[in-house]
């Protein structure tokens, strides 16, 4: 195998464009053996999102990925985004600076959201020697973007691990705030047009017999995927347009530093109305269209994505909601999966935008009460029980 080393590795990657391929091998690459996994995730996230911070918590799961790719100057990482937190693979070539972005976004986040952020940085070659791996497949989402799916159980490890208390970063690797420039939350939550948004979390069970898991997911991805736009929570047309306080006031604190908070506040509240109008009137601004931009932010988000096992936040009726619980619940006492699911009334959008006038920027859906998070509050909850 050709050993990348640079972050061309994801770039490229082939490509597959029907998000049931998550559950074929042939989709998936090793990364290379001396990449690194960054992960984070936020302490007690299930008691902040119960206190109504929710807007926060995926501020702060998403400050990690937007951190460490800006300090590793490239945009085109493997990452996958948690709603509580993240993953991020690493070249070598980054690792340094990815230890420092990591150690200045925890405490950012701490200083800025009163939320406690857990990171670590796992070199691949310890998680093959535990057992695991890190496969990467590249699902393209729309023309502009495409996101990285995780195989292989190598990132729950890590995960596992950093919870544990191994490869944690000293903070006074710090050198001043992260670089968070394109992270921003400015969007009102988006009310679910079908019935219900729902977030769901289908992991195997140790020991599972991977294909029949497979097709657990293929079915569940089907089901979910008969109703509207395979179950997209946000209308072809983009979500409406308008200026959130709370989201604003979040996104000020992402700001790059040396700007007064209140000229960072009026630079956001600017590009909301001039936005807004533009979307009303179909009109321009220079080479910045704003219909295209609001059917791009649709086209270009991951509410459907694989990391060791499926996640996604779609909008359903209630009758196809019942038939995958219905059907997850039969794998669970299968001993195939485990599951949690949480319904709210909408989904939430937090957004890399590196620059309005490229087409690529990326939005992360979770579920606006709570989504991810609380779907694995729940998963949790059934295990125990």
């Amino acid at each position: 195998m050709e050993i990348r080393q640079s972050t061309s590795f994801f770039s490229t990657l082939p490509v597959f464009e029907d998000f049931d391929g998550v559950t074929r091998d042939e989709n998936y690459t090793p990364l290379p053996p001396d990449w690194w996994l960054a992960v984070a995730d936020i302490v007690d996230s299930t008691k902040a999102i119960e206190a109504g911070r929710y807007k926060a918590v995926n501020m702060a799961g998403a400050s990690v990925i937007s951190a460490v790719m800006n300090a590793a100057g490239e945009h085109d990482l493997p990452f996958v985004f948690g709603g509580d937190g993240a993953a991020v693979a690493i070249p070598p070539s980054a690792a340094d600076a990815a230890r420092r972005a990591l150690a200045s976004t925890r405490a950012w986040v701490r200083e800025n959201m009163q939320l406690t952020l857990r990171v670590a940085l796992v070199p691949l070659c310890d998680i093959r020697a535990a057992g695991h791996d890190v496969r990467v497949g590249r699902f393209r989402a729309s023309e502009q973007v495409s996101y990285a799916m995780f195989s292989g159980g190598g990132a729950h490890w890590a995960e596992r691990r950093m919870k544990e208390g191994a490869y944690g970063i000293d903070e006074s690797l710090s050198l001043g705030p992260p670089d968070l420039s394109g992270l921003s939350c400015r969007w009102n939550p988006v009310r679910s047009r079908n019935g219900v948004i729902a977030s769901i979390i289908a992991l195997p069970r140790p020991g599972a017999d991977e294909a029949a898991f497979r097709r657990l997911v293929r079915d569940v991805v089907a089901e979910a995927g008969s109703g509207e736009r395979d179950g997209h929570p946000l209308p072809r047309e983009g979500p409406p347009v308008s200026l959130s306080p709370g989201a604003c006031r979040v996104e000020v604190r992402a700001a790059p530093p040396g700007l007064p908070r209140l000229k960072k506040m009026m630079r956001v509240a600017f590009e909301v109305t001039m936005i807004s109008l533009l979307s009303a009137f179909n009109g321009k601004a220079g080479s910045f269209d704003a219909r295209r931009y609001r059917e791009d932010v649709s086209a270009n988000s991951d509410f459907r994505k694989y990391d060791d096992g499926l996640k996604m936040t779609v909008d359903i009726d209630q009758h196809r909601l019942e038939r995958i619980r219905r059907r997850l619940e039969e794998a669970e006492q299968a001993g195939i999966c485990q599951f949690g699911i949480h319904v709210q009334e909408t989904a939430l959008v937090t957004c890399l935008v590196p620059t309005p006038l490229s087409r690529d920027h990326m939005h992360f859906i979770d579920g606006g009460s709570g989504g991810y998070a609380m779907a694995a509050s729940r998963l949790k909850k059934n295990l125990a029980a």
